[in-house]
């Protein structure tokens, strides 16, 4: 698992990458309440917003971690946003994008960084 400084963590699965937000960021958000996730077929440049996230304490916007295309989202978060603050690393993904180069994920933070980052 790798992860940028806007709190995402990125998973390979396949030949796609799997992205969501880690548990740090679903904290600071509080009670997640609302999900708008992108289009399948989107393509996307790195740090474009992707998705909006409403909670109790505030709305944000997810970008794009990587250039890539939008091949798969995850209806369920939008169902049941709750689900982003019950398991923000595993079942609560947002979306998975097809990429060119995924060398480009060796640019992102590996676990101990990611940890070393948020303090």
């Amino acid at each position: 698992m790798k992860f940028t400084e806007q709190h995402e963590w990125l998973e390979i699965e396949d030949d796609l990458v799997v992205v969501g937000i880690t548990t740090h960021a679903a904290e600071q958000l509080g009670d997640v309440v609302f999900v708008e996730l992108p289009e399948p077929g989107t393509t996307v440049s790195k740090d474009d917003e992707v998705v909006v996230i409403e909670s109790v304490k505030a709305a944000s916007d997810i970008l794009a971690p990587l250039d890539g295309e939008i091949v798969e989202v995850n209806e369920a978060i939008v169902e049941d946003p709750g689900k982003v603050n019950e398991d923000p690393e595993g079942e609560a993904w947002f979306f998975k994008m097809k990429i060119e180069d995924l060398s480009a994920m060796d640019e992102l933070m590996d676990d101990a960084a990611y940890k070393a980052f948020i303090g």
